[in-house]
C-alpha cells in the first residue's frame, strides 16, 4: 500500500488523531517572519489543522494534498478548495510568500527529496520561507501502513541548501500528540535567496 491509499483508507482516523493537535511552535515562527497577509503554500495538508490557523492569522493560503479523502477531509474542516495533487505536480514560480511542508515530505522516497526541495525553492518568492519537518533518524522505513524518510538536521539543511535557499533556524523537537512525546522531529525554516 502507498502512503497515499493509506491515507485514502485511513483518512478518517487520520483526521480525528491530528485536527486539533496543539499549534505547532515552529509555526508560530514561520508566520512571524512572513509579511502581513502573505501568500502561503501548504504542501500536504492532511487534516488541514495548520492551513486554518495560517489562514484565521490572515494569510491567504493554498493547501494540497496527495490523498482525495484528505482533500475532502481538509476543504470541510478549513473552509477553503483544498487541491488534490501531489508534490510532484508543483509547477509553481515564485508565488509564494511562504511554504510550509510540516510532516508531510517524510514520506517522499529519497532520491525524489531533492527534485521536491527544488520545487519548493521555485515555488517561493524570493526572500521568501520555506519550513519542513521529518521525523529525526536516518534512512528509508515501513511503518504503520506507509513509508517515511527519516533525516537528520544537516540533511535537511542540504536539501534546502541544494535548493537554493538559507538555513535560518533549524532544531529538534518532541512529538506534541499524548503517548507520542518520544518520537523527536528534525525541523527547519529555511529562507530563498533574494
Amino acid at each position: 500500500m502507498s502512503s497515499i491509499a493509506y491515507y485514502d483508507a485511513h483518512g478518517d482516523e487520520f483526521f480525528a488523531r491530528s485536527a486539533d493537535v496543539e499549534k505547532l511552535p515552529h509555526l508560530t515562527r514561520f508566520m512571524a517572519r512572513m509579511p502581513p497577509g502573505g501568500v502561503v503554500l501548504e504542501a500536504g495538508c492532511g487534516s488541514g489543522r495548520d492551513a486554518l490557523a495560517l489562514r484565521q492569522a490572515g494569510f491567504a493560503v493554498t493547501a494540497f494534498d496527495g490523498s482525495a479523502t484528505m482533500v475532502r477531509l481538509a476543504s470541510r474542516h478549513t473552509g477553503l478548495a483544498v487541491l488534490h495533487m501531489t508534490f510532484d505536480e508543483m509547477a509553481w514560480e515564485s508565488a509564494f510568500d511562504g511554504v510550509w511542508a510540516c510532516a508531510s515530505l517524510l514520506h517522499v522516497a529519497p532520491a525524489d527529496l531533492p527534485a521536491v526541495f527544488g520545487r519548493i525553492g521555485c515555488a517561493l518568492k524570493p526572500g521568501g520561507v520555506a519550513f519542513a519537518s521529518f521525523k529525526l533518524g536516518q534512512g528509508r522505513r515501513f511503518a504503520n501502513g506507509r513509508w517515511f524518510t527519516d533525516l537528520g538536521l544537516d540533511d535537511l539543511a542540504a536539501l534546502f541548501k541544494a535548493a537554493g535557499c538559507d538555513i535560518l533556524e533549524r532544531d529538534v523537537s518532541s512529538d506534541l500528540r499524548a503517548g507520542r512525546e518520544h518520537e523527536l522531529w528534525a525541523a527547519a525554516i529555511a529562507r530563498r535567496a533574494a
